[in-house]
């Protein structure tokens, strides 16, 4: 089942998340719907905050993304990113929660991660270009960070319309999406 995602400007977002273990009610099913919402978006990562749920797991698939040499197609609950290494390098990001804004956000290009898996298999990998990006991103969101928060002041000025034009449900999205207040389905 298709989510709808939340968008920029709903309070939900800003929210810290909580930890979950086994016994999380339907953790099977919602982990299948976000991959099956994230896939119809169109997006490498999708964290349970974005779908109205704060706690910490986040859903990635970056077997679309090109140049990546490494694919993954990985559940991460409870995810602590332990080390962050390497380069800072900038790329551009962008965030289904914050439809149609890209920006280059600069992040550590190697992370090492200690997480749970869907079983609650514990692991510690580490993961670097398109994956540890995808990563560190959807790992801001849960706790409360959007990758605009790294952008400059003045950066942020020149998409306040961008932002309030979200905020207003003012943007058209090909995925279902909650906008503060509102349900728009496309």
């Amino acid at each position: 089942m298709i989510l709808k995602i939340i968008a920029y400007g709903d309070p939900l977002l800003r929210k810290l998340s909580v930890d979950i273990d086994a016994t999380y009610p339907h953790l099977e099913e919602l982990i299948t719907n976000m991959h099956e919402t994230m896939k119809g978006a169109e997006g490498v990562g999708l964290a349970a905050p974005q779908v109205g749920l704060n706690i910490k797991l986040i859903v990635v698939n970056s077997t679309e993304v090109k140049n990546n040499k490494t694919p993954i197609r990985q559940v991460f609950i409870n995810p602590e990113i332990t080390e962050a290494t390497g380069e800072n390098v900038i790329f551009e990001e962008g965030c289904l929660s914050v439809p149609k804004i890209h920006e280059d956000i600069l992040r550590k290009e190697k992370i090492i991660v200690r997480y749970f898996d869907e079983n609650f298999n514990e692991h510690e990998d580490s993961f670097d270009g398109s994956n540890a990006r995808i990563i560190q991103h959807e790992y801001d969101h849960l706790f409360g960070k959007l990758f605009i928060d790294k952008l400059s002041p003045l950066k942020k000025a020149l998409l306040k319309k961008k932002l309030s034009d979200i905020i207003k449900g003012n943007i058209d999205v090909s995925y279902p999406i909650k906008f503060y207040g509102k349900i728009r389905k496309k």
